[in-house]
């Protein structure tokens, strides 16, 4: 056992309490120690890069724990809502036909779909719908949208942001699905 293991096992003697109070405070489940074990990395993390002139230990390891703890369970949210999605199947984002193929056989609901997504598609501008069918329809991130289309990020943001308002106004006013 070398000198900085030793004196991290006296740090985290000290400090294992904090990870604790941070499990609780973000009112999280961990059956199987999950965030405890990304506290007690982060808790190693801060130990090594800890600057005693930039302020107390103990204030960068609250810090830092629960800011991992934070980025986890984002990480495990996003995750379970991507396994949620009903087109979580095979994607080939290269045509439009691929996200019509995935909804559902049955005549009157496929055709009701369509419905829905030709109101939509009339109502919006070619940009605001090439969000839509990739963003909404074919699940896609944002930055392969920009590289697909040859345009930045923040633009395709920007066809989503106006889409958005555009479906809500809509909406709003009381309109039916098929109305959209």
């Amino acid at each position: 056992m070398d000198k900085g293991t030793a004196a991290f096992d006296e740090i985290f003697r000290q400090n294992e309490r904090r990870i604790h109070y941070h499990i609780h405070r973000l009112n999280i489940q961990d059956p199987h120690q999950e965030y405890f074990q990304e506290g007690l990395v982060a808790m190693w993390n801060a130990y090594e890069k800890y600057e005693p002139d930039k302020g107390p230990m103990a204030t960068y390891f609250n810090f830092i724990i629960q800011k991992r703890m934070m980025d986890l369970r984002r990480i495990q949210y996003r995750e379970a809502k991507r396994e949620e999605t009903p087109f979580n199947e095979e994607h080939d984002y290269q045509s439009e036909e691929n996200a019509y193929s995935r909804l559902p056989q049955d005549a009157s609901e496929s055709s009701f779909r369509e419905a829905f997504w030709e109101e939509v598609r009339e109502m919006l501008t070619e940009n605001q719908w090439k969000w839509v069918r990739f963003s909404v329809i074919a699940n896609m991130p944002v930055k392969e949208i920009a590289e697909q289309e040859g345009v930045t990020a923040e633009a395709v943001k920007s066809w989503g942001k106006a889409a958005r308002r555009k479906l809500r106004k809509v909406m709003s006013k009381g309109g039916s699905a098929v109305d959209l």
